[in-house]
């Protein structure tokens, strides 16, 4: 069974990660996850796409006769475009309303798995030690402090240990995040380069 210091750990992770990402681009993942899955809403969104193509189909086919010239012709495309066009707004209205509830599905799934989780822990483990150390180690204030808000002196209560990984790893998280979006450094030969530009301008 997993232990309550590494599941802290995993929570306060995923935590970052939701925050990092942002919670309209991993509903968006998942629901173009949910729509490769063989079920109803996926199913309407795959007609939706279809009928999308049938209209556009038929509105170039519309746009290619002459309404004088061959009128009949011209309203029989116009007829099934309006239909085509009808069965579209209806099928993108179920899609709308399929997404709109798998948003809240997701959002509360999310908030249960990572806040939820969280503070259910903190409640239920209040007097459980995270780890311990030996009594009278540090000065009583700090070991107050690191047992708040019911752990034994010489212990690290969960809520500590939550704050203290949450904090960690935001700055590691952040650091890496500043890394990874830093642009490539210039070279000495693009500022040679540069600089030769700039003496001929």
């Amino acid at each position: 069974m997993i232990s309550i210091f590494a599941l802290v750990l995993l929570i306060q992770t995923l935590l970052f990660i939701v925050n990092a990402v942002g919670a309209k681009t991993i509903n968006e993942v998942l629901w173009q996850f949910s729509a490769r899955l063989p079920l109803n809403s996926s199913k309407d969104a795959q007609d939706q796409l279809g009928l999308r193509r049938e209209v556009l189909r038929l509105k170039k086919e519309m746009n290619a006769v002459s309404a004088q010239d061959n009128f009949a012709k011209w309203a029989k495309i116009r007829r099934e475009h309006d239909k085509a066009m009808a069965a579209h707004d209806q099928k993108a209205s179920d899609v709308s309303a399929h997404r709109n509830s798998f948003d809240t599905k997701a959002n509360v799934a999310r908030w249960i798995m990572t806040s939820g989780m969280q503070m259910f822990l903190q409640f239920w483990h209040a007097k459980t030690p995270v780890f311990t150390y030996p009594t009278g180690w540090l000065p009583w204030p700090v070991e107050w402090i690191l047992a708040f808000p019911r752990c034994p002196y010489g212990a690290v209560s969960i809520n500590v240990w939550s704050m203290t990984c949450g904090t960690v790893i935001a700055l590691i998280g952040n650091e890496l995040l500043g890394v990874a979006q830093k642009p490539p450094a210039v070279t000495d030969k693009q500022k040679m380069a540069m600089g030769a530009e700039k003496q001929k301008s």
